[in-house]
């Protein structure tokens, strides 16, 4: 049975506390050698829903519900933990800037962050603080947009569970200075047959086209994955059951997508599996589809699979499971950190938990910084406000150390000959060589953070490698070289 964890007071009165920064490591819980905790305090952040991104000063940037004003906020914290508010919300009236952050910030090649809000807007963030309000969704009707996704033709692609010709959803495209298209209309198709109700933007392929799931809709109501190809044509590839249909084994409700070098997608379900709990799918490129972990098939599955997952340098894959979303998770369930394989081999890395001190209930996909460990955030937990124990935290952001080797990062992970680059990594301060699946390409080192460079004539599809004075870093993923 799940307790009811009441949404926080909105009055702008409350919330005005200021907890010091604790960089707490949680000596309390399971695996805690791995894994070092960083507090919000309410001001600089307050149950962050989205993950963290990496920049190219080396700091980590993240966006909250609540956090500032409790409308929610833009944090940065550094390397060491270090967390300051960086934008808050809804100074203007009628929150012209939007409220709330509603996805992880995307960094593009001009070097700033971009993101939506709850409230229907797009923004920049420059890494020194500067915000600018872009574009606005709400016209004649409101999309409430729900990520980003940077594509190979410089362009942003999006999903929104609202707007579209019939108000379901949207599939959209919008430039880096707020020009927007409509893509494709979801429940465009007799019973939504082509999907509804979308949570995640899409991913591009390494084919080119963009791969991504509706929640519900389909042949069977349980939810989709689908294609759809640059010129906009649209396929459903697979569909999900729906419990009015069966069981579902193979699970129902499905998450956001990732892809690895051989083409083929992961990602998991919220629901279906042995016991409900959701499992993680395969799917190859030819469409064959496959359960590689149902989370009721072990005594490790300890938590509820709300989110998919981040594919890792080492080639595995990363995930967490959660107590559940804010104002029903369940207290007996504080989630957890997994890693799992291509094959299908479940290793739970770490258990979170809900003593004081502890973040629980991490609601949000994990990263795989530059430094080659992994960056997540919790909902809820860390040290409470005041000494009041019975109050569950601001939440956190936590790093997993799994011994991973550090590597360096393309934005975008795809583009033509010519396209510019942002290479993000550490210790790049006298590299002496860019190469794009071994041509040399002409590059400039801005900082010890990050390099531009341009994607040489010759380039091919594979890794990126920089020689710096430590040695050589790869790149995960590889870099799609596209026509």
């Amino acid at each position: 049975m799940k307790n009811t964890l009441p949404f926080p007071n909105l009055s702008r009165h409350v919330g005005t506390v200021a907890l010091t920064l604790l960089v707490l490591s949680l000596a309390v819980c399971t695996q805690a050698q791995n894994v070092t905790q960083f507090d919000l305090d309410g001001q600089n952040g307050y149950e962050p829903y989205t993950t963290v991104t990496q920049a190219t000063d080396g700091n980590f940037y993240g966006t909250t519900g609540f956090g500032g004003n409790l409308d929610g906020n833009i944090f940065r914290m550094t390397p060491t933990g270090e967390i300051s508010n960086v934008h808050t919300f809804c100074p203007q009236n009628n929150c012209a800037d939007g409220w709330g952050g509603a996805s992880p910030l995307t960094l593009a090649p001009d070097g700033n962050l971009y993101g939506v809000t709850y409230a229907d807007s797009l923004f920049r963030l420059t890494v020194d603080g500067q915000f600018t309000n872009l574009f606005t969704f709400c016209g004649g009707v409101c999309y409430a947009p729900n990520g980003l996704t940077l594509a190979s033709d410089g362009n942003f692609y999006g999903t929104s569970n609202g707007g579209g010709t019939s108000n379901n959803g949207a599939i959209f495209k919008i430039s880096l200075t707020g020009q927007f298209t409509l893509v494709y209309s979801f429940c465009s198709l007799q019973n939504c047959a082509d999907g509804s109700y979308v949570l995640f933007p899409p991913i591009q392929g390494n084919d080119g086209n963009f791969y991504g799931t509706a929640y519900s809709g389909g042949v069977f109501n349980g939810g989709l994955v689908y294609r759809l190809t640059p010129s906009g044509e649209y396929t459903v590839i697979h569909n999900f059951c729906a419990f009015g249909h069966d069981s579902c084994p193979g699970g129902t409700y499905p998450t956001n997508l990732v892809q690895d070098a051989q083409g083929n997608l992961f990602g998991t379900t919220q629901s279906g599996g042995a016991h409900h709990n959701g499992v993680v799918f395969k799917m190859t490129p030819g469409g064959q589809y496959s359960v590689l972990y149902d989370f009721s098939s072990s005594s490790a599955s300890i938590g509820w699979s709300s989110v998919g997952l981040t594919l890792a340098s080492d080639g595995n894959l990363y995930g967490v499971v959660g107590g559940g979303p804010s104002g029903s998770w369940d207290p007996n369930v504080p989630g957890a950190i997994y890693r799992i394989s291509p094959q299908g081999v479940f290793t739970a890395l770490y258990h979170f938990c809900q003593w004081v001190g502890c973040g629980f209930n991490p609601l949000a996909p994990v990263i795989q910084a530059t430094d080659g460990t992994v960056y997540g955030t919790t909902a809820f937990g860390g040290m409470p406000s005041h000494g009041n124990f019975d109050f569950p935290g601001y939440g956190t952001v936590f790093r997993l150390s799994t011994g991973l080797s550090p590597l360096v990062k393309i934005t975008p992970v795809a583009g033509p000959v010519g396209q510019s680059v942002i290479i993000l990594g550490n210790g790049l301060t006298g590299s002496t060589s860019v190469t794009f699946n071994g041509v040399e390409a002409d590059f400039t080192v801005e900082s010890d953070t990050y390099i531009k460079a341009r994607v040489p004539t010759g380039a091919t599809t594979g890794t990126v490698s920089v020689v710096t004075p430590s040695g050589t870093l790869n790149s995960n993923p590889q870099f799609v070289t596209t026509k």
